[in-house]
């Protein structure tokens, strides 16, 4: 069987699995809607009381909001095995078994649970999206969706590599460490507002460190149809994307290192 083919009986097996209790997942889909529609309300209430930051609208910046958002959220239904791998995997030594597998560890933890009620994440996004989009008068050729798709491809990477960095610190800390959610639940943050706001030395960390701004705001300033405040060449936005691809490998390569390094539980 081919890993891909296998990669969706994986994901079927989750989906019919956490269908079983549709109350349960309904409750929980609507606890995590309401938690996320917070999120945008909260912004709506900031631009509601100052109008603009420094110069962008709320209508702008709410496409910052939807494509970060959009992305995240793919990352947090597929991802969900190195979310959890510390405690679930390396402690208990469950990683074991995932080894002598004849498959790679990334598809056997991707495929470990398809999370649908972070679909809901995705589904707000696209909606904030389209609306903002009238309201902005983004151009929707070709090319704007096919950068668009190109983003949310990218940050979906991207996000996955900070989840595989994450898990690959457990070899050593055995515990995820809750500082690397100020990458994934801060970073989506950082990113739903325009980079220019933010310090200098912080910028260079959405750029050149974690390449956040990569995903979202050069693609995003190229699809608005704005000038980089910055001083960005127009084409950035076109090919910085590919960062968040670039940071996957890095970030499967580290992986590698950690494996090497994984010494079981002794039980």
């Amino acid at each position: 069987m081919s890993g891909i083919r296998l990669y969706w009986r994986f994901l079927a097996a989750s989906v019919r699995a956490q269908l079983q209790f549709p109350g349960s997942f309904l409750m929980l889909l609507i606890s995590q809607a309401l938690a996320t529609s917070a999120e945008f309300v909260g912004i709506w209430a900031l631009f509601r009381h100052f109008g603009q930051i420094k110069g962008w609208t709320f209508p702008e910046v709410a496409v910052f909001y939807a494509v970060i958002n959009m992305s995240f959220s793919l990352t947090e239904v597929t991802a969900r095995g190195f979310d959890i791998f510390g405690p679930q995997f390396v402690k208990t030594g469950n990683f074991d078994r995932l080894l002598l597998r004849p498959r790679s560890t990334p598809l056997q933890l991707l495929g470990h649970e398809c999370r649908l009620t972070r679909f809901d994440r995705f589904v707000q996004g696209a909606v904030v999206l389209v609306v903002a989009a009238q309201f902005v008068h983004l151009d929707l050729g070709v090319a704007n969706i096919a950068l668009l798709l190109a983003t949310i491809a990218g940050g979906v990477a991207l996000f996955a590599g900070i989840m595989i960095l994450q898990a690959t610190l457990s070899f050593w800390t055995i515990e995820s460490l809750e500082v690397a959610n100020t990458l994934t639940y801060g970073g989506v943050e950082a990113s739903q507002y325009p980079l220019d706001i933010y310090l200098r030395w912080f910028r260079g960390f959405l750029i050149f460190v974690v390449p956040l701004a990569c995903v979202g705001y050069f693609p995003v300033v190229r699809i608005l149809g704005r000038h980089d405040s910055l001083g960005a060449p127009a084409w950035l936005g076109s090919v910085s994307p590919l960062m968040g691809f670039l940071f996957l490998a890095v970030a499967l390569r580290v992986w590698r290192v950690g494996i090497r390094h994984y010494c079981s539980t002794g039980s």
